[in-house]
């Protein structure tokens, strides 16, 4: 219960620090919202127009810093984001929701495949090491890590894309005809391969590398040598010794990687116009909507916060050594 009571502690002291950073940061930049909102709609901005909208958006001056702090609180906290600027008069919650399960599905999936296909590619090369294999896995994956992702997005999207016409260039289903049922699901998995093809091969040398290294280090312990003295099947020793302890660095990172999920991949999204949360954050950076930045930075530190909380409950049972 001690351990328990710590991990909720520092969850809550974390998730209160994120927020009030995230609100802090927008009240610093340049730039009256108000103002901008009503200059897009055209027009003279007259004095009381531009106080009503500060009043609307909460960020009136007469309103005392501490009140508008513990207002974004509850806001927050109820997933009432307000109206987004440069999509006005529409409610952030709404942008948001309906970027989001683009985003998780794509990355998240992309994530779980380059993780799983990583891991095995780099216990079976840190099992095999100095054979011809694990030089070729190494050697690979050294070549793979070094290249910037959204680079690698733009060849794809060159050669698989425009070159060769294989598969479109942006969107993530087609708006040409009404689609429905599993002809709708064909066009999503059609349009979503070039992009989830790019982010498994950006991450899959580092997961490579990672479960190699970490497997030539656990090798090398007591314990493995015990095994062996035992007479226990390669295979066993390997998946049941060597692989399990080996993992541990890896879920760490695996866990992380999952709270990164709902930030999106941005410059993958950006490059293939791919409708997530990713390509929404530079549409919010690029227009200045504060609640729009506010909100995403929310989702994705809590996503973090929680990632992480439930990454010491997997520690619990992958070692036992926590417990105590």
């Amino acid at each position: 219960m001690k351990y328990l009571r710590e991990k909720i502690f520092f969850f809550v002291i974390a998730l209160i620090a994120a927020l009030t950073i995230n609100f802090i940061l927008p009240r610093l930049m340049p730039g009256d919202p108000a103002e901008r909102i009503l200059l897009r709609m055209g027009g003279e901005v007259q004095p009381e127009a531009v106080e009503a909208m500060r009043i609307a958006l909460g960020v009136d001056k007469e309103t005392p810093i501490l009140k508008q702090y513990f207002s974004y609180l509850k806001n927050t906290l109820t997933f009432n984001f307000g109206v987004s600027y440069s999509y006005y008069p529409v409610e952030v919650k709404d942008l948001i929701f309906s970027s989001l399960p683009w985003t998780i599905g794509l990355v998240g999936i992309s994530t779980v495949i380059s993780f799983i296909l990583g891991t095995s590619l780099g216990i079976r090369a840190g099992w095999k090491r100095n054979t011809p294999f694990d030089s070729f896995v190494t050697v690979m994956g050294l070549i793979i890590r070094g290249f910037p992702y959204f680079w690698l997005a733009l060849i794809l999207l060159y050669v698989f894309g425009f070159l060769l016409g294989l598969f479109p260039l942006s969107n993530a289903y087609s708006t040409q005809e009404f689609l429905s049922g599993w002809r709708f699901v064909g066009s999503v998995l059609y349009h979503g391969f070039l992009p989830a093809l790019t982010l498994v091969l950006a991450s899959l040398g580092t997961w490579i590398l990672t479960m190699r290294n970490n497997m030539i280090s656990t090798l090398s312990e007591d314990f493995i040598v015990v095994a062996e003295a035992k007479g226990l099947k390669d295979k066993v020793i390997m998946n049941r010794y060597a692989a399990r302890n080996a993992l541990l660095p890896s879920v760490t990172s695996f866990g992380l990687s999952l709270g990164y999920i709902v930030g999106g991949a941005l410059l993958t999204e950006i490059v293939f116009s791919y409708p997530g949360i990713g390509y929404l954050m530079y549409k919010g950076v690029t227009s200045q909507d504060y609640p729009l930045m506010q909100a995403i930075f929310f989702i994705i530190s809590l996503s973090v916060l929680l990632a992480n909380f439930l990454l010491d409950f997997i520690y619990m049972f992958l070692d036992p050594r926590t417990r105590g």
